[in-house]
């Protein structure tokens, strides 16, 4: 018996990318940080070891040249399929296949302070964990790690850990309303939940669920989508979060700093998306929401996006009471405004204090050759 959502809907829309930009791949690791997405290496044809950042404001990659480390006498070998999560001033980076090895149980932990890193093993451990493993994923909350499923060897697992980072100790927990067994997918921290996309239980069986763990509660649910949103089918993709929902309480205090994306000196500040009708088949000949974000080299000055009546009929039924009008400001917060908007220019980490909530999926199998990368944005609405 399929397990009951415990979210509103979620609405799936692909973004359109210029030449200029990575080309298609899987296997990678991408994180963001002050509302800039990077991406490091891959798959594609032939392994990768490239490096881009993407402004989720300005829609454009820049490709950016790595700094060298300084030599270490410990730090982890070449590894694919790891999982890596930050907790306080530490990333934490879990398994990995290593070639001529296979998988790996090392448990390693980099200070951001110091820049070393340190092996979380042995008596460290306290007790048994996940054991060696790769193509699994990870999420941090609070001080603790999750980690779910992945491949032990040649075998596709389903159980959930997790590492607390105070303690140093690993605990199994339930899981029987969850996921079947998975590997390649991926997972983030939105506010008290982890949300988990995509993976199969095979390289040639991607799937498009999302699902959405409470850790206050321990329960799992499945996400919906909204009739005529059509999520990717994915494997070994990535994901990251933007906006305050997904910002985790376990970074550092610039990055933690849960600047709302709401009231300054008393106004709505503007967020560069805007609402235009469309027609989609689930809607019949009414206008429908189609996201779009200003172009930075534009200049749209105090110009007023004024939406007709069918769209604020389609908006009001897609999205029921979350449909409201705030002021004279148009933003998407998993909600649809109408009104205007005046937009000015700012700078990138500015703008990232008030992007509305989104969840990006990058890249991942079935991928496209001599294309750019695949790049889905997720928005649920109950925010």
């Amino acid at each position: 018996m399929p397990a009951m959502s415990q979210s509103s809907p979620c609405l799936w829309t692909r973004l359109p990318q210029s030449s200029r930009s990575p080309c298609d791949r899987y296997k990678h690791a991408c994180c963001s940080y002050d509302g800039n997405v990077y991406v490091l290496g891959g798959r594609a044809s032939s392994c990768l070891r490239d490096f881009w950042r993407y402004s989720v404001a300005k829609q454009k990659w820049v490709h950016c040249q790595g700094k060298t480390s300084s030599p270490q006498t410990q730090m982890p070998t070449n590894r694919k399929g790891h999982s890596a999560v930050v907790v306080g001033s530490a990333m934490l980076v879990y398994g990995g296949f290593v070639d001529m090895k296979g998988s790996s149980q090392d448990f390693w932990s980099l200070d951001f302070d110091t820049m070393s890193w340190s092996l979380l093993n042995g008596s460290q451990l306290g007790s048994l964990g996940p054991g060696p493993r790769h193509s699994h994923s990870a999420m941090a909350y609070q001080s603790c790690m999750y980690l779910f499923g992945g491949l032990k060897g040649l075998r596709e697992q389903r159980d959930f850990w997790r590492w607390n980072s105070t303690s140093h100790m690993w605990s199994s927990l339930k899981n029987k309303s969850g996921p079947s067994r998975l590997m390649g997918h991926s997972a983030v921290a939105y506010k008290d939940s982890m949300l988990l996309f995509g993976g199969g239980e095979s390289q040639n069986s991607p799937k498009n669920c999302l699902w959405r763990y409470n850790v206050t509660t321990q329960t799992w649910g499945q996400v919906a989508t909204l009739p005529g949103s059509n999520p990717p089918d994915k494997i070994h993709h990535c994901c990251t979060g933007l906006g305050p929902s997904y910002k985790s309480n376990t970074s550092s205090p610039r990055s933690s700093s849960g600047l709302q994306p709401v009231l300054l000196d008393g106004k709505l500040r503007p967020v560069k998306n805007k609402c235009l009708p469309a027609p989609l088949p689930f809607l019949g000949s009414e206008g429908a929401i189609e996201l779009e974000t200003f172009s930075p080299d534009r200049c749209y000055g105090s110009k007023t996006l004024t939406q007709s009546s069918e769209l604020d009929n389609s908006v009001e039924g897609l999205m029921g009471k979350d449909a409201q009008r705030i002021g004279s400001c148009m933003t998407f917060e998993n909600k649809a405004f109408r009104k205007q908007c005046s937009c000015t220019d700012e700078e990138d980490g500015d703008i990232a204090q008030h992007l509305p909530d989104q969840l990006l999926v990058l890249g991942g199998r079935p991928c496209t050759r001599h294309s750019p990368i695949s790049v889905w944005q997720m928005t649920l609405t109950d925010s």
